[in-house]
């Protein structure tokens, strides 16, 4: 037996450390080669790094949210007799991408150009996954959160055993404190709100992605002095032409939303309205105004908010927005996106579809300008040539950068965006 000391591989692009995510193993743990034993994240992406040898681990160097420096000690492992010892070079030792943080300050002008010239696209796949247990009966595999199969896990509770109350089946926390309470019987739904006294309190270490976005967020809302600003625009005509549209639509083309038509409107106005779409960076005092229109889609995912971007909307039809705008945001819920779909928006566009609201304050995407948020659409009754009329009114909350944009020019915009709306020909004219 011996002791190999194994160390947080240089993960390139000029990493210097990682936070610890997750681990996959325990002390004790038998591991062979190639298992997943911990994800780190970094400024570019999560990783998670698999065994580089047989053997039971004896020691982790890191609690979940812990910086570890490249080259440190990651782990120790007493290897099996006989068994094959690595070296202690990192770069024999693959990791596997499985996502990105939320989108961050773009490069400058400057920093970019290496890149134009070699332009790089890295894939991320998702991490692997343990295979799930199948519930007696059901034929299917479990729907359980990463934080839901933990809980079950450390307290011993088989998910088999469960009834999930949410969409699917998909088991909850709620499923779990419902079997707990129960006694360990399986409950066909959780306990009436009423009938148990609460008194626990979970903490929760605010780490990897969520922690990227926590800062993002303070970054943006700290250091941007915002104004927001609401109206309610007239979809009626808008609806008409997408059930048009959709009922049309060839076998290859999406089913169209509200969405590729707002972003193919923005795309046509910008040039009007260039203070609007672009970056503007504390640290020179300079605002870049971008011609290219590129849109990022806030997306909940289940670990978290991401902002995959559409690059260059104004050269889009709105079959080609839609698609793009789909195949995006199904990377992002998927795990799969590349790092050049998440970053390098201009502008956003923030959307809760059937949960929107009556309004919102969006907060900027940190270096952008500003923000739309897009609020579900209802019949309501107003008033037009002095009758009472049912419409279809959608309304609209908008944020943007005071430093760089007047209150009279973040209104010109919404309302330039209202007419194209109202009057949706204008948006293909």
């Amino acid at each position: 037996m011996a002791i190999y000391e194994f160390k947080l591989p240089d993960i390139g692009e000029g990493v210097v450390e990682g936070e610890v995510v997750t681990w996959h193993v325990s002390v004790g743990d038998t591991v062979s080669e190639d298992d997943a034993v911990v994800d780190v994240m970094t400024d570019k992406a999560t990783v998670t790094i698999p065994s580089p040898t047989d053997g039971t681990v004896v020691s982790l160097n890191g609690e979940v949210g812990d910086m570890i420096a490249v080259g440190s000690v990651l782990i120790e492992f007493e290897t099996i007799e006989g068994g094959t010892v690595p070296g202690n070079t990192v770069e024999d030792v693959p990791v596997e991408m499985e996502d990105t943080p939320v989108e961050t300050a773009p490069p400058r002008e400057e920093e970019r150009k290496p890149e134009l010239e070699k332009p790089s696209r890295k894939t991320i796949t998702p991490a692997p996954q343990i295979a799930p247990v199948i519930p007696k009966g059901t034929g299917g595999p479990i729907l359980a959160s990463p934080a839901v199969r933990k809980r079950a896990r450390e307290a011993g509770i088989n998910l088999g055993t469960l009834s999930g109350s949410g969409p699917a089946g998909r088991i909850r926390h709620a499923d779990i404190d419902a079997f707990v309470a129960g006694g360990g019987a399986v409950m066909g739904a959780p306990p009436s709100a009423y009938s148990i006294k609460r008194s626990g309190v979970n903490e929760v270490k605010i780490v990897g992605l969520r922690r990227k976005i926590s800062e993002q967020m303070v970054k943006s809302a700290f250091s941007i002095p915002h104004f927001s600003y609401f109206e309610e625009v007239d979809v009626t005509e808008l609806e008409s032409l997408r059930r048009v549209l959709n009922s049309s639509r060839s076998e290859d083309q999406p089913k169209l939303t509200y969405l590729p038509f707002i972003m193919m409107a923005l795309a046509k106005i910008m040039p009007e309205h260039p203070e609007c779409n672009g970056h503007f960076y504390d640290g020179d005092g300079v605002v870049h105004r971008h011609e290219a229109v590129h849109i990022g889609i806030a997306t909940q995912t289940d670990r978290g908010l991401y902002v995959p971007v559409v690059k260059n909307v104004e050269a889009m039809d709105v079959w080609q927005a839609a698609s793009d705008l789909i195949r995006v945001s199904g990377d992002a819920r998927a795990g799969t996106s590349s790092l050049d779909d998440l970053t390098g928006s201009t502008f956003t566009i923030t959307s809760l579809g059937k949960d929107g609201g009556l309004g919102a304050t969006p907060i900027i995407n940190h270096p952008e300008m500003a923000i739309l948020g897009v609020h579900k659409a209802r019949e309501k009754p107003v008033v037009q040539n002095g009758q009472i009329v049912v419409r279809r009114i959608m309304n609209l909350s908008s944020s943007f950068d005071h430093r760089v944009i007047d209150g009279a020019d973040g209104a010109r915009l919404i309302q330039h965006l209202k007419r194209m709306l109202e009057h949706p020909a204008m948006i293909f004219m």
